[in-house]
């Protein structure tokens, strides 16, 4: 059964049982009131005689005959012998018996002997008894009728309530299907824009709206996915070429150490040779391996870091293995994080391993350390060549090599800013890559900062 049908159904069913209950409620009601009434005419007939038994008689013919009773008046004596006084419309089907006529002398009552009317009695002298007897075919006749008028109002209630449903959820349940409709398109690959939902519920817009939110978030999740994919395809390509070329060198000056008639000299070439590319191939497992750990454990909040030290540090280094550079470095004092120092090393020697690299020998460099009351901002600047354009506003560093150049001493692998990217975040900061001021790249790394006495 479709949604419409079944709450169309559902309040129609809702509107039926309200009616009914308010029909029974009044078709009690007014049985309850006819059947008083009755009792009260009878009881009133009934009071007008006990007084006076001898002229209980004529008492009851001339109430009921002055308020125009629609009652039945039967005498009953002692034998049992019945002798009817007045007939009412519906006349008595039976005649009382004295056990009756004893059972009802306290109270209007009703027997199986008497069916369909209700009676009392009351003495008249002599031991005779008048029985005055009224019927209640008019009362359920009444209540019958009351009845079924009842039960056409509460028909009549769900048929309208049913098509008033089935009116206002239109508009809505035709939009409910556009919807659904387009979360099947969308199940089978069609990410195209959700219907314009303006009017209807709130409810349905909320889930248009809903689902509009899901199929943006899904997009960038497919983006994303994709964004990754080609980058690792480019890191796989860049991996191999790496790998590839220094075990090419190994074999090929294996072979050559393998000659006796090998010159000293050139020996110890091809042994320096083969040494150099195991060292270089050792240094792309290092940064693979850190590259694991680093996204298998975020977070790492290990021991306390002072940034202030390694900054420092570093850049003195730098400056006395590049002296024709300008090296600035401004550290603030007291700078710690919640860190690794091992990994905080890691980062800032690639950075200055970069520098050295794709910049020129003369090119300036500038370290700067400030923190907030919570951040701390590490900030490693040169005046080389900076970036092509479109770099910065990347987000995905993962494997990407922004030099296109294959060769090993201007390349490098392709893993230094996936490097730092990848291990700020797992000390719970952040890499930001932008234009410096020297005319080169800055790169921007912040840390939360590790409160002053904690």
């Amino acid at each position: 059964m479709r949604l419409s049908t079944r709450l169309a159904v559902l309040l129609g069913a809702t509107a039926a049982a309200v009616a009914l209950s308010t029909g029974w409620y009044a078709v009690s009601t007014s049985s309850n009131a006819q059947y008083g009434q009755l009792r009260a005419s009878i009881d009133a007939v009934a009071a007008a005689g006990l007084g006076h038994p001898v002229s209980a008689l004529s008492d009851a013919i001339n109430l009921v005959q002055q308020d125009n009773l629609n009652l039945s008046l039967d005498l009953v004596d002692t034998s049992g012998k019945v002798v009817q006084v007045a007939r009412g419309t519906v006349p008595l089907r039976a005649q009382p018996t004295l056990a009756d006529v004893r059972a009802s002398l306290t109270a209007t009552r009703s027997s199986a002997d008497l069916p369909g009317f209700l009676y009392r009695s009351i003495p008249v002298g002599g031991g005779d008894y008048l029985v005055i007897a009224g019927s209640t075919e008019g009362v359920s006749s009444a209540v019958h009728d009351l009845i079924g008028r009842t039960a056409a109002a509460g028909a009549a209630a769900a048929l309208l309530v049913y098509l008033v449903a089935r009116l206002l959820l239109r508009r809505d349940l035709r939009t409910l299907g556009e919807l659904t409709r387009y979360a099947t398109r969308v199940a089978r690959g069609d990410l195209g824009d959700p219907p314009d939902v303006t009017r209807g519920s709130t409810d349905v817009r909320d889930l248009a709206d809903a689902l509009g939110v899901m199929v943006t978030a899904l997009r960038r999740t497919i983006d994303t996915e994709k964004r990754t994919t080609e980058s690792m395809q480019r890191f796989i390509g860049d991996a191999s070429h790496e790998l590839r070329t220094p075990l090419t060198v190994v074999a090929g000056y294996t072979e050559l150490l393998a000659r006796e008639d090998l010159a000293p000299d050139a020996r110890e070439r091809a042994l320096s040779r083969v040494r150099s590319e195991t060292d270089r191939m050792s240094s792309l497992v290092s940064d693979l391996l850190f590259l694991a750990e680093a996204r298998e454990r975020r977070e790492v909040r290990d021991e306390v870091v002072d940034l202030s030290a390694l900054c420092a540090r570093a850049g003195a280094d730098f400056a006395s293995d590049h002296p024709a550079r300008d090296v600035e470095v401004s550290v603030s004092p007291e700078v710690s994080i919640d860190g690794r120092e091992d990994w905080v090393t890691r980062i800032l020697a690639n950075a200055l391993s970069n520098i050295a690299r794709h910049t020129g020998d003369d090119d300036p460099v500038r370290i700067t350390l400030r923190a907030s009351v919570d951040t701390a901002v590490l900030a490693v600047e040169d005046g080389g060549p900076g970036l092509p354009p479109e770099a910065y506003a990347e987000r995905d560093v993962q494997f990407r090599r922004f030099d296109p150049s294959r060769s090993r001493d201007s390349g490098g692998s392709g893993l230094g800013m996936s490097i730092m990217a990848e291990g700020a975040v797992a000390l719970g900061g952040s890499l930001e890559r932008r234009p410096s001021e020297l005319g080169g790249l800055a790169l921007v790394l912040r840390f939360p900062r590790r409160a002053a006495g904690s």
